[in-house]
Parts: structure tokens; sequence; C-alpha cells
């Protein structure tokens, strides 16, 4: 039991997640409830969050006519290549009113072909979130809950940013990842 108690302290120690998060990356001191959010697919059948259970998200609200979104979409799209599976999932979550006809024409002229198409044209997503600018991007544990958000644009793609995402996805079971410590 001992070397279980010093194999996790060491982890933790060493993952950078508790290293230090990104930049404009907040953590909660606990990790939060998402509120129920309703969306479409490509095809508008009806979707909600609760189908990524058991993955760690990153739940992406962005639109098409956002110009930090529109610069930050491929580096979205390169994370979920790298990432994407059975334990994480990058879902980017539209609000655009035109619905998926929209995306799916956003998705052809910028080359985004690993996410999946998440519409909510009644921008209902953003408000529920309290989210306070576009993009907003949050991070999900795989129990549904909140663990932190970055308000404004990222690159998703960068070495740093995949290292603490893949941090986040080897501390998943049980719902677990570890915050950063204050300094």
């Amino acid at each position: 039991m001992k070397w279980f108690l010093v194999a996790a302290l060491v982890l933790a120690l060493t993952s950078p997640i508790a290293a230090g998060s990104p930049k404009n990356f907040v953590f909660h001191d606990a990790p939060e409830p998402v509120p129920a959010l309703q969306f479409t697919d490509e095809a508008g059948s009806p979707q909600t969050l609760d189908m990524f259970r058991g993955k760690v998200v990153l739940l992406n609200v962005w639109a098409s006519w956002c110009l930090p979104c529109r610069k930050e979409m491929p580096t979205l799209d390169r994370l979920q290549a790298m990432l994407g599976g059975s334990d994480f999932e990058v879902v980017a979550l539209s609000i655009d009113r035109g619905g998926p006809e929209t995306v799916k024409k956003f998705y052809a002229e910028t080359g985004i072909q690993h996410l999946a198409t998440h519409v909510d044209a009644t921008s209902q997503a953003g408000f529920a979130l309290v989210s306070f600018g576009l993009p907003t991007t949050l991070l999900v544990d795989p129990l549904g809950r909140e663990l932190g958000r970055l308000v404004g644009p990222a690159e998703w793609d960068a070495p740093d940013m995949v290292a603490f995402l893949r941090s986040a996805i080897a501390l998943r079971e049980d719902g677990l990842v570890l915050k950063p410590q204050k300094e």
C-alpha cells in the first residue's frame, strides 16, 4: 500500500496538470456540475453532453462568424486527430443560427476533418454555461463535471497544451484530475 501512495505522489508532482495549467486556463476549486445542454448533430438529431460520459471532454463553444474561433478551430481539429478516441473527445459546439449547414460549410472551407458537427442554433448553451465570450472552452471530467475553463482562443495542438490534456486523460479514472498548486 505504501508503494501506491509514493507512486501517486510522484505522479502528482510530475504531472503537467499539477505543475501548472496552460495560460489563461482557470481551474475551479472543486469540479462543478455542467448544466444540461441540448444540441444537434450534423443530421439534426438531438444530442446532450451526457452522451460523452466516461470520456474527458474538451467542450468548445464557438461560432463561424467569430474571428478568434475561426483561427482556433484548425488547432482543435488537429487535437482531435491526435487524442480523440475512447478516453477523450473534442466537442466543438457551434452557436451558429444557420444550423448544421453553416458548420458543414465552414468545415469544408477550412479543411476541418476530425471534428463532429454539434450545433446549438438557439445559443442557449452560451447562456447556460455563463460564457462571457467566444470561444469558451471547458474541460469536463468523465463524470460530466467542469474542472475549469479557458475564455478566448488557444493553440490547442501546441506541445504544452497536448501534454496538459494527455495528463488529464491519464488521470481520468474515477473522474479524478489534479489541479495545479496555487503559487
